[in-house]
């Protein structure tokens, strides 16, 4: 009984022997897949690398050297100055007007504000009882314009009436006839005003030529009645002769008279006839010439010619009862344009046609435009208000502002918003442009050689290789580049730009 106890406990003791071993090789076999795992992950990080590290591992460019990438963009050169947006057209209004009778013109009539509207015949102010009005046209009043007068301002005033509904009948173009009389008259009287005569006498003028006609016709009439009358009697000349020969040759002296006065009488009325109707049609001419020139005027103090419709009142520095005295309003016509000065290093850069972008900071509102002219000679634009006093001057292309410079004026694309009218406005023009995308790099990237040639310096890695280039459009610190030959530029590339002297010179201290 003994034994049998002594093989149990043996085999009890056992067991769990056997079990620590296989956890052991189960260790063994986790340790082992373990190193064979790291080995392949090994292997496989030598053979696998992210584009940072393969980058990386390449080597960055030395320290002491400066480099930019070569990009690939649309590359434009801009010009930025400082504009104010104006009509096209800026006119002083400075009436220069005499009345017969009235002292010192005197403004009588202001019916008009800053700010209002402006449409073609609108009365702006009256002076000593006579209307200042603005008609379209583009040339400014420099004379009063009467009956018989011919001209461009003539056919200006035909046109400016022709458009309010005044026709100027059969007149041609440019002569101030009949027609033009009657349609002046007619606008005359539709803004509730006469005309001032052109010839200020009454009419007597026509009333002395109408009587020297009357005369004349009466003149005519007598001298024919005595032609026909002379031709009417019977001569005696044959009888005189026939009653003696000593008779009639002794008195001679009487013979004679009867003769030559029967044929002299004939002869003095038809000369008098002929003289009658000479003076008749000279007088038929003077009444025609006195007719032509009398009738109704445009005075000049009493006209604006503006080139464009509706306008605007942008100013008045007077009031009823206020004595005139040179500019007394301000009127400003057509559509928006802006003026703008570029100094003596922009002038060269900027041309007529070059594109400009119109930026209203104040309304964030932005708009295509055109340089339309940039001035040879260098001036200082007037200052605002500023008049050569005359009635109708209109201001050239200077800017506003009073500083030196060349004047640029710069037309929108399409009208801008009436509402910007004065505002100060940021031009942007692009003097130049690549027709497209082009590789680019800073203008410092480029050098040049003795022999004439351009190069860029491309870095890759360590290595250093020089590529001959044709630059082309520049701006913003930037060049178009175009690779000459075979050599090869490519987006991404870096080139050097420069050396950098504080790690150069570092290192020349190390070593």
């Amino acid at each position: 009984m003994t034994e049998p106890e002594s093989t149990h406990v043996v085999e009890r003791a056992a067991a769990p022997a056997s079990g620590l071993a296989r956890r052991r090789r189960w260790v063994a076999v986790v340790a082992a897949g373990a190193v064979v795992l790291s080995g392949v992950g090994i292997g496989a990080a030598r053979l696998i690398k992210s584009p940072a590290q393969a980058a990386s591992e390449a080597g960055p460019p030395p320290m002491d050297l400066l480099v930019a990438r070569v990009e690939k963009r649309v590359l434009r050169d801009t010009v930025i100055v400082r504009g104010t947006a104006t009509a096209a057209q800026t006119v002083q209004v400075a009436p220069v007007m005499s009345v017969e009778g009235a002292g010192s013109p005197v403004v009588t009539k202001l019916p008009v504000a800053v700010g209002d509207r402006v449409t073609a015949g609108r009365v702006l102010l009256e002076v000593s009882g006579r209307p200042v009005f603005v008609l379209p046209g583009r040339l400014p009043v420099y004379r009063d314009l009467k009956p018989g007068a011919t001209g461009e301002d003539v056919e200006q005033l035909q046109e400016a009436l022709a458009r309010r509904g005044q026709g100027t009948g059969s007149d041609q173009a440019g002569t101030f006839g009949a027609g033009t009389k009657a349609a002046l008259t007619a606008f005359y009287s539709s803004i509730g005003y006469d005309p001032l005569p052109a010839v200020a006498d009454g009419g007597e003028s026509v009333l002395a030529a109408e009587g020297a006609v009357k005369a004349a016709e009466r003149a005519l009439e007598d001298a024919e009645a005595a032609r026909d009358a002379a031709a009417a009697r019977p001569s005696t000349e044959g009888e005189g002769e026939t009653e003696g020969g000593a008779a009639g040759k002794g008195s001679g002296a009487d013979g004679g008279k009867t003769s030559a006065g029967t044929g002299g009488s004939e002869d003095d009325a038809a000369r008098s006839v002929w003289r009658a109707r000479e003076d008749l049609a000279e007088a038929r001419t003077a009444l025609g010439k006195a007719r032509a020139v009398t009738g109704p005027m445009l005075p000049a103090g009493e006209v604006v010619f503006l080139d464009g419709f509706p306008a605007r009142v942008d100013s008045i520095s007077t009031r009823t009862g206020s004595p005139v005295s040179g500019s007394v309003m301000s009127v400003s016509a057509g559509v928006l344009v802006v003026r703008a000065q570029l100094q003596e290093h922009q002038k060269g850069l900027v041309r007529a046609g070059q594109k400009v972008e119109i930026l209203s900071e104040v309304s964030g509102v932005a708009a295509p435009a055109e340089v339309q002219s940039v001035a040879d000679t260098m001036s200082v634009p007037q200052a605002p208000g500023q008049s050569d006093g005359s009635n109708g001057s209109q201001d050239g292309q200077g800017a506003p502002g009073g500083e030196r410079g060349y004047a640029m004026l710069v037309r929108p694309d399409k009208p801008l918003n009436p509402e910007l009218a004065g505002q100060d406005v940021r031009l942007t023009i692009e003097a130049a442009a690549t027709g497209g995308d082009a590789l680019v790099v800073p203008v410092s990237a480029v050098s040049a050689g003795a022999d004439g040639r351009t190069t860029v310096t491309v870095v890759e890695g360590s290595t250093r290789r020089q590529v001959e280039v044709r630059p082309g459009t520049t701006g913003d610190g930037f060049v178009e580049i175009k690779p000459v030959g075979s050599g090869r530029v490519e987006e991404g590339d870096n080139v050097i730009t420069g050396i950098n002297p504080g790690l150069a010179g570092a290192g020349k201290a190390g070593t």
